[in-house]
């Protein structure tokens, strides 16, 4: 009997998210685009820089893993989650969006220890695109000390964030996850989270897949190109089944591209006025979770999600309200 149908682990960080325009971009020096880690001086510049953009900015508990592990618990899994936050108010507010969202965690993350909870800072610019600016702070610490073993032996699947791959003591916990999980008969999915992650540490992703690979990749097309090392989508698509043995890769406004390990599936995304495109991956794996531990077809499962992800960056932040999953399920279900 399994009590969980779904386990997490990624950073833990509270999230603010600002308006601003290209132009704000470049005098900032940010990216744009992509998650950059930044220290905590940088990330309290960018905040002072942009004084004047704070009266419109807003909060969440985030971290691409929390995310995704939200939006299952909003669909109706069963879920849990491992990260780290530190005794600060930014940790006990991310306690209470956790266990509000209905999401488990272990009981030693009411032992936070000293430090920041992690922070970032997403700059949303006319265009929906996100930039992200992230001060890890004590989620830099995550390492096998958070995983919780009995919760994990009660799963059915793990998803683990690919962010984690930037800190050394993260990446071994995804690993040490990973390997757990298989040894457990627990499936592995993971998500490759940002192009930026795959071209700085390709071979820390390879390490935290594994040799055998897991049971569903999950990416972008920009990602898999970078992974693949390829320029074309159809010699990614063939070249990412040597690291797992399913995979969903998201395009965007053209939907995703699905592989369920025997056939190929292209579904559509609704057409919809994009104005923040931060969290719609995250919505994408989370809602995608939910339809195939539901046993939903792969097909399904990425109607729902690609509608998932429309309805996310149809509107600002990274989440949906608990009511607007009910009604996607209600649109796959009447559709």
């Amino acid at each position: 009997m399994h009590q969980y149908d779904l386990y997490g682990i990624g950073a833990a960080l509270l999230d603010t998210e600002i308006e601003v325009t290209d132009s704000d971009l470049q005098t900032l020096g940010v990216d744009k685009g992509v998650m950059t880690l930044v220290d905590d001086t940088r990330q309290q510049q960018l905040v002072d820089d942009l004084q004047n953009h704070l009266v419109t900015a807003s909060h969440a508990c985030g971290g691409s893993g929390a995310n995704t592990i939200i939006a299952a618990s909003y669909f109706g899994l069963d879920t849990f989650y491992s990260c780290k936050v530190a005794d600060d108010d930014n940790g006990d507010f991310y306690r209470d969006n956790l266990a509000a969202a209905g999401v488990d965690y272990p009981k030693a993350l009411h032992n936070a220890g000293t430090g920041t909870t992690g922070k970032c800072l997403v700059l949303i610019t006319p265009d929906a695109e996100r930039s992200m600016n992230t001060f890890l702070g004590i989620s830099a610490e995550l390492s096998v000390d958070e995983l919780d073993r009995e919760a994990l032996s009660k799963s059915r699947w793990t998803y683990i964030e690919g962010y984690l791959v930037s800190s050394p003591t993260g990446r071994a916990a995804a690993v040490e996850l990973r390997q757990q999980a298989e040894a457990a008969g627990v499936k592995t999915a993971l998500s490759l989270s940002d192009p930026m992650m795959v071209q700085l540490f390709h071979d820390g992703l390879e390490e935290m897949i594994g040799a055998n690979g897991v049971d569903l990749l999950f990416c972008n097309r920009e990602e898999a190109l970078q992974f693949c090392k390829t320029e074309t989508l159809e010699d990614a698509a063939q070249d990412l089944r040597r690291h797992c043995r399913a995979f969903a890769i998201t395009l965007g406004a053209d939907g995703a591209l699905l592989w369920d390990g025997e056939q190929e599936y292209r579904v559509a995304a609704p057409q919809v006025k994009a104005i923040d495109t931060n969290g719609a991956g995250d919505m994408f794996a989370g809602a995608f979770l939910y339809g195939i531990n539901r046993g939903m077809a792969f097909a399904e499962a990425g109607e729902l999600a690609c509608r998932a992800a429309a309805q996310v960056v149809s509107q600002y932040g990274p989440r949906l309200r608990a009511e607007q999953h009910s009604a996607l399920l209600g649109q796959v279900a009447d559709a």
